[in-house]
């Protein structure tokens, strides 16, 4: 596919992206991560880092082997901001774009006995007293401009708590008919060993959010590898989204390149 045009890869739009995509010579398409799967989906992309939920709900897909967007405790840009206790919530707005993020928050909430309902969020706002999924960048945002006003019910670490694992929210997948995967899987593992080992200078390059913010987001409480560690929590959630009916009952391989 690869030889008859450019490589089309998308990538999530979020600062916690950065170190896996910062710096690659081609064109990359950004957007939300509930965009990008549809499009890998149709074909209109050969490689995406999209929502880890994506590959077990269409399993077609080959992973990019040693890289992840995960967290192994508080991971600060994945959270449910919300008034009082967490177990008074009666219902709680979802980001459209957060498909992971979402499946995830059910499945917790449903672990510790809890049932909200959930409204879908749109353009029109919503009432203050209302609990909220927030993830990505306007997560971060939200916590830096309400913190004082909100309680955060962050879902990795949440997950931690639960599973003593890390949690996998991001993965890069590949078309199974993109030619010499393994190459572009190699392109991508050493795009992302030069902006970890040059972390402070990522985060000195941050238009947005200041230095000392990034790379304390960026050290803490991101990991940026996809070891045996990340593949079990990845399998535990799969099994969990099985046990919670968000996905069929089967056996699905990690097939890595």
């Amino acid at each position: 596919m690869q030889d008859r045009q450019p490589l089309r890869i998308g990538c999530v739009k979020y600062l916690n992206a950065r170190p896996l995509i910062y710096g690659w010579s081609g064109d990359v398409v950004l957007d939300h991560p509930s965009a990008l799967c549809a499009q890998l989906a149709r074909g209109e992309l050969d490689v995406a880092l999209v929502s880890s939920f994506e590959f077990f709900r269409n399993p077609i897909y080959r992973i990019v082997d040693g890289i992840s967007i995960s967290s192994d405790g508080p991971v600060y840009s994945v959270v449910v901001a919300h008034f009082g206790e967490i177990s008074a919530v009666k219902e709680i707005a979802l980001d459209p774009a957060a498909e992971t993020s979402g499946n995830l928050l059910r499945c917790l909430l449903t672990e510790q006995k809890l049932n909200p309902s959930f409204i879908q969020r749109s353009t029109s706002s919503i009432p203050k007293s209302t609990a909220r999924l927030l993830i990505g960048d306007q997560a971060i945002r939200f916590r830096r401009e309400d913190a004082n006003e909100f309680q955060f019910w962050d879902l990795g670490e949440q997950w931690k708590k639960l599973f003593r694992l890390p949690f996998v929210y991001a993965l890069w997948l590949v078309r199974p008919e993109v030619v010499d995967p393994k190459s572009i899987a190699d392109q991508l593992r050493a795009l992302r060993d030069l902006n970890v080992a040059n972390i402070d200078n990522l985060s000195a390059e941050e238009k947005e959010f200041d230095r000392s913010f990034c790379t304390r987001y960026y050290r803490e409480h991101l990991r940026f590898s996809f070891g045996e560690r990340e593949k079990e929590g990845l399998r535990a959630f799969d099994r969990l989204c099985q046990k919670h009916e968000l996905l069929p009952k089967r056996d699905v391989a990690l097939r890595v390149v």
